[in-house]
């Protein structure tokens, strides 16, 4: 029998509701120890207001959030946790956790691949991101299947539903699944670890020509030369031959179906140009193949690259 995502949400919040509470009893239990010793009844009082609480409370959406908590560096909502889940679940796709060892299972040195039995890594730490499941490592694929392995068959379109609710948005849920990625997803990521990102995005642009995650911690110098072989000289085949078909469509299409067939051409003729310019770009990098040293820490390794990855903002 799977789990539901709904249920293990209102589980967690619940948890975090009891924690606040218990914290913030304890907290004007020692308020009033601290009055009554010093005689400051007349001063002061045992109130802790809400807001000054300082452990994480949970609301579904920030309408929920009542005025006691404006201000608190402590709400969460829904959507919080659901997108602390998906980048647990892009951990588990390259390694860094596993759902077979608590914490870390990898953050640099020898890897282990004993460590991952329920749900595997991606073996050439390349995850492409793309407006289509072009790829068989496509992020929302894995997704997907990290969803399915984690809880259950049965309960898998459910679950899914549950995340595309919780972020918003338009389309099935895999579609909005899919938008977070291509364009949520690494603000998100850089927010987290504060403009050092472990995880990072190769990015040709604002057409989304190509988009691919890596860790950086399992870097390693002919990257790039396999990015561009494998999945950047694929995109740009898959490309053009999405433009032939288009260009054999048109002249037999009419009224909408034409209009949305030539508005589908321009936006793969962007991706095209786009990809092909970037294609130069790694190439060039690929070529150096170059070394990075962890210890360098990310700001400097990211900026080896700064040519194709995406700008931290």
């Amino acid at each position: 029998m799977g789990t539901l995502l709904q249920d293990k949400y209102t589980s967690w919040k619940s948890q975090c509701e009891a924690r606040f509470q218990q914290l913030k009893a304890n907290e004007e239990e020692l308020n009033r120890i601290f009055i009554e010793i010093y005689g400051l009844q007349d001063e002061l009082t045992p109130e802790v207001a809400d807001r000054d609480v300082t452990v994480h409370r949970i609301f579904d959406t920030k309408d929920d959030v009542p005025p006691t908590m404006q201000g608190s560096a402590y709400v969460r909502t829904k959507r919080d946790e659901i997108v602390s889940l998906l980048s647990y679940a892009v951990g588990c796709m390259f390694g860094r956790y596993s759902l077979d060892v608590e914490g870390l299972a990898y953050a640099g040195g020898d890897w282990d691949g004993t460590k991952y039995k329920t749900f595997l890594p991606d073996k050439d730490n390349i995850i492409p991101i793309c407006d289509d499941e072009y790829f068989p490592d496509d992020i929302v694929g894995r997704f997907v299947e990290f969803v399915r392995v984690a809880y259950g068959d049965d309960t898998l379109e459910e679950n899914i539903r549950f995340v595309a609710d919780a972020l918003g948005g338009k389309g099935t849920p895999r579609q909005v699944i899919r938008s977070y990625f291509l364009n949520d997803f690494y603000t998100d990521h850089c927010k987290t670890y504060q403009k050092r990102p472990i995880y990072w995005l190769f990015d040709s642009g604002k057409k989304n020509g190509f988009k691919a995650l890596v860790y950086m911690h399992r870097y390693q110098s002919d990257l790039l030369a396999r990015m561009r072989t494998d999945y950047v000289h694929e995109q740009q085949e898959r490309y053009r031959t999405q433009l032939a078909h288009l260009a054999d469509a048109l002249p037999q299409a009419s009224g909408a179906e034409r209009v949305r067939l030539a508005k589908q051409q321009k936006k793969l003729q962007d991706q095209a140009l786009e990809i092909q310019k970037y294609e130069e770009k790694i190439h060039h990098l690929a070529d150096q193949n170059i070394a990075i040293d962890l210890d360098d820490g990310v700001k400097h390794n990211y900026a080896l690259f700064a040519d194709v990855l995406a700008r931290v903002k």
